[in-house]
């Protein structure tokens, strides 16, 4: 069966390059029939979303990406399916996108001392209006002719170690898990293949997550495959977590990437279904809860 949904996809609303409105479009013209848009630290591209899944005739559930602590581990969390205009949730957003702000700051004043022709006005004309990062100021250094691409921009200034990088405050993964249940969603660890962890380490680490409110694993992702993607489900299994999956589109920034996967990489269709029956088993207790 092909590919009927894709659980991560990134707007201009953060680091992506098409409109959620443009994302849904695609969705619809490739025959898929459910998408979140999971951005990181913000939820500001969900309204135009919906509205266009209505238009379009996809399902839209509510999403998002945010980049959290566990002990030494630097991970990240999808949400999905939550009340995107939930108050607590929107002020622990507010938050989140302040210590982005700063970090950004921070950053272009590092860079700056290097000498190199940077402004965070010019970095203005890279965020389309959504939430700023690190990728963006990478695509200012390469309009600039400082690197040659996005990767020697993080390999030379922004990632870990580098001369301009600076780390930023980002919620324990107890308290966004917390925060996710609070607006009625589910909280999902993004792409554990990339931790790159022993698959007993990974273990005790899930253990660990799910104590302290993780529902789900993003088992399919394109570069998980063959015995890696079967050790990832079995560990979704082993601890009960709902399996999700997502091709991490940006659009044309990420070359190489599609929505929904290529030949290589799919979403199966089962994957719906586990979702389906969690929502079913919610409307359940929801009924049951009112005639209590």
């Amino acid at each position: 069966m092909g590919s009927m949904l894709d659980l991560h996809l990134h707007s201009s609303h953060s680091d992506g390059t098409m409109t959620p409105e443009a994302l849904v479009e695609m969705a619809h013209g490739r025959g898929l029939v459910l998408v979140s848009i999971t951005d990181h630290d913000t939820v500001s591209g969900t309204g135009e979303a919906l509205a266009a899944g209505r238009r379009h005739g996809v399902r839209v559930i509510s999403g998002l990406e945010l980049s959290v602590s566990w002990r030494d581990y630097h991970l990240h969390l999808l949400a999905y399916d939550f009340d995107w205009q939930n108050d607590a949730l929107q002020s622990g957003l507010r938050v989140l996108q302040e210590a982005r702000a700063q970090r950004n700051g921070k950053i272009i004043d590092k860079l700056v001392s290097l000498g190199l022709p940077v402004s965070e006005e010019a970095l203005r004309t890279f965020t389309g209006g959504g939430q700023t990062g690190r990728p963006h100021i990478a695509r200012l250094l390469v309009a600039k002719r400082v690197v040659g691409s996005i990767d020697q921009a993080f390999a030379g200034y922004l990632r870990k170690g580098a001369c301009a990088y600076v780390s930023r405050y980002v919620f324990p993964a107890d308290q966004a898990c917390t925060l996710i249940h609070g607006a009625g969603g589910i909280a999902v660890l993004a792409h554990p293949g990339q931790l790159a962890l022993p698959q007993d380490e990974l273990a005790g680490l899930l253990g660990e997550l799910k104590e302290q409110g993780l529902d789900g694993l993003e088992t399919f992702y394109p570069t998980q495959r063959g015995k890696q993607l079967r050790q990832l489900r079995a560990l979704a299994d082993r601890f009960q977590l709902l399996e999700t999956g997502g091709s991490d589109y940006h659009g044309d920034i990420r070359p190489g990437t599609r929505m929904a996967g290529g030949p290589d990489f799919r979403v199966p269709g089962e994957i719906l279904a586990g979702l389906q029956h969690r929502w079913e088993t919610d409307e359940q207790q929801s009924v049951g809860s009112k005639s209590q």
